[in-house]
């Protein structure tokens, strides 16, 4: 049901009304003391109590977790509800009468909740009713089914309510039509009966079905799914969509799990009823089910208000059509997969089993092991992707990168993509660890090419293309984009490494005071053996006494063809380089700064993008620290191309 805005004038009058120590009394056990009272506070473990209520000021207060605010507050937060939902629920309660901002819908709210409030009741007199008829002789197949094929003790039969739809066809609606004088209408909107084609009559929706009552987050009844105990089809019956009733919105057992979820800081989501019901009967109470459907986002943000660290696993078959299930059930809930807003997990359990059957053989502590070790789902796709794979052979390699390479492309968030355009790099590089910046080269050049060549800043071209003197000979064309900028400065700034051994010592200097990486792949592998022959040379690490350095890397690069024809040309300096490298200590200083500016010009389009994204209503401080982040690499940008602008008038 929409809400409609309801009324200030309602708004106040139930928080007049509502005695703060009357609503906490039902959630906390409160003891006077002097003018307040006192409890163990429900939203955090203690064991003396921190929690107090306030009757004078209708507030509470907890001095060990800071939590407080009025009586709805208490109820949204406990409850994890709206605003609009609490207030109408204390306004029955406390009698008073809703008002909304617009007069005309006054009197339809009135007939919604109404009918709600009769779909409430008479869902519950019928889930009394098949658990009446689970204990009778008719009902005798569908509790030895429960007791013997599932296993399930008498507790767990009674905690979920578990019940028999009797055989008749009109059995359950002669009960409540005839015996307790419900209203024809209100059973086919609860989706308890239905109409005969040939009109005049209604026959049970359930007949002869094992029922599972599906609650509500507050445990009210609002819909059934009913198992078949014969080969009928289908299996699994679920009520149809109702006023109470949405299958996209609605998980099972949530009413159950929500505390084990907030508890364990997660939630796991299985295919089927009797697997939650399995699960929660072991002693993992923070499992939910699905009801068959593809996760919606509606049921998603439902669990994540549990869950602090939104982390949510999926458990299903570890065979095909469990792999199918899991990548059916992601559904919409990939987009915030992929922008890192859920820790999305999934747990395939060994021999193609679901949680029902594996508890039955294993105990809770081997389930907790498998959850506990469950991949991510970027990880999961990434291993479906390679698995039985041989990446030696072309065909296969080609394959497995383009899969790959499709994947990382949905990856929204940056740092996450980064992180995992390494990962796979490393899994294409074989175990070679010096193939892995080319493999990352070629998977963001595949990924996203525009941003293999960078947008050209005005700064740089300021820097680079400004000024008597540049250090870079650079073209009009190729100062088009940052890309060219820093392949030159990279260039120039190994071809002085290799040629000047007074220069390396300062160029490792400046590298490692300013966090400064080679950008370029080709770049980074040369530096990368550069590194591994100085580190082969001794402890001492003396960059400028490298004997034969030049010959020692031309003897590596023979099995590397393609690389070589990508640097070959810093080995050799002829009449324009060495104009370049006359004057090295400024031509040092001039490339450090333009790999720091693009750098850090990087930095700051990402920050500004990512503040430009967020929402300052809903997410304050995220948004505070974006905006802060991309100031800073701001002032950074001004101060950087002041320092270079300075030096490039000195070198004129």
């Amino acid at each position: 049901m929409q809400i409609p805005r309801l009324h200030p004038d309602t708004i106040e009058e139930v928080k007049q009304r509502a005695d703060i120590v009357d609503v906490v009394s039902e959630y906390v056990v409160l003891r006077k003391r002097g003018k307040d009272f006192v409890g163990l506070c429900p939203f955090h473990d203690e064991k003396s109590p921190s929690f107090t209520v306030s009757q004078t000021k209708q507030m509470y207060y907890c001095f060990g977790c800071q939590a407080g605010g009025n009586a709805i507050k208490f109820v949204m937060e406990l409850g994890k509800r709206s605003f609009a939902d609490v207030v109408l629920d204390l306004a029955r309660r406390y009698q008073v009468p809703v008002q909304t901002l617009l007069p005309e819908q006054r009197q339809e709210l009135q007939r919604q909740l109404s009918l709600r409030e009769q779909l409430y009741e008479v869902l519950a007199t019928s889930a009394q009713f098949y658990q009446h008829a689970l204990r009778q002789s008719q009902g005798q197949k569908a509790l030895q089914y429960l007791q013997s094929d599932r296993q399930l003790k008498e507790e767990t039969i009674q905690q979920f309510g578990l019940g028999y739809a009797p055989a008749g066809w009109e059995t359950l609606y002669r009960y409540l039509v005839d015996d307790k004088h419900y209203p024809v209408q209100i059973l086919e909107k609860a989706g308890l009966i239905k109409p005969r084609r040939e009109g005049g009559s209604y026959y049970d929706v359930f007949r002869d079905r094992l029922m599972i009552p599906i609650r509500d987050i507050q445990g009210r009844v609002i819909a059934f799914g009913g198992r078949t105990l014969t080969d009928e089809q289908p299996k699994y019956l679920n009520s149809p969509e109702t006023e109470l009733f949405s299958k996209g919105k609605t998980l099972f057992a949530l009413d159950q799990a929500k505390d084990g979820i907030s508890q364990l800081d997660q939630a796991v989501v299985v295919e089927g009823y009797f697997d939650a019901i399995t699960l929660h009967a072991a002693g993992i109470n923070n499992a939910v089910a699905s009801l068959g459907t593809a996760l919606s986002l509606e049921q998603v943000r439902l669990i994540l208000r549990y869950t602090e660290s939104k982390q949510l696993v999926l458990n299903f078959d570890a065979d095909k059509a469990g792999t199918n299930a899991a990548e059916r059930a992601i559904g919409e809930i990939a987009e915030l997969a992929y922008k890192g807003e859920v820790q999305l997990k999934i747990l395939n359990l060994p021999d193609g089993k679901d949680a029902d059957e594996y508890l039955h053989k294993r105990s809770p502590e081997d389930y907790g092991e498998l959850l506990k070790n469950a991949p991510l789902w970027l990880d999961w796709q990434i291993q479906q992707i390679i698995q039985d794979r041989d990446l030696k052979q072309a065909t296969d390699f080609q394959q497995v990168t383009q899969q790959i390479v499709k994947l990382l492309k949905n990856i929204a968030n940056s740092d996450t993509r980064n992180y995992y355009v390494s990962f796979c790099a490393e899994i294409l590089s074989l175990g070679d660890t010096r193939l892995i910046p080319l493999r990352v080269e070629n998977l963001l050049t595949q990924i996203a090419p525009a941003a293999a060549t960078y947008t050209k800043p005005v700064s740089a071209k300021k820097a680079w293309g400004s000024g008597k003197v540049s250090p870079l000979p650079i073209s009009n064309s190729s100062l088009s984009t940052e890309r060219s900028l820093l392949e030159r400065a990279e260039a120039l700034l190994l071809r002085i490494y290799l040629h000047c051994p007074e220069q390396r010592q300062i160029i490792v200097d400046e590298l490692l005071e300013r966090d400064l990486q080679f950008s370029l792949s080709h770049h980074r592998f040369l530096w990368q053996q550069i590194l591994e022959i100085s580190s082969g040379d001794g402890e001492t690490k003396n960059f400028a006494s490298l004997p034969n350095l030049i010959s020692r890397l031309q003897d590596r690069f023979l099995e590397f063809d393609s690389e070589i024809n990508l640097i070959s040309h810093l080995f050799h300096v002829d009449e324009k380089n060495q104009k370049e490298i006359l004057r090295t200590p400024q031509v040092v200083q001039a490339a450090i700064a333009c790999m720091d500016l693009v750098m850090l010009e990087k930095r700051y389009r990402h920050f500004l993008e990512l503040w430009q994204q967020t929402d300052p209503e809903a997410e304050p401080e995220r948004y505070q620290y974006y905006y802060q982040a991309f100031y800073a690499e701001k002032i950074k940008l001004q101060q950087i191309d002041r320092q270079r602008l300075f030096s490039i008038a000195e070198l004129s």
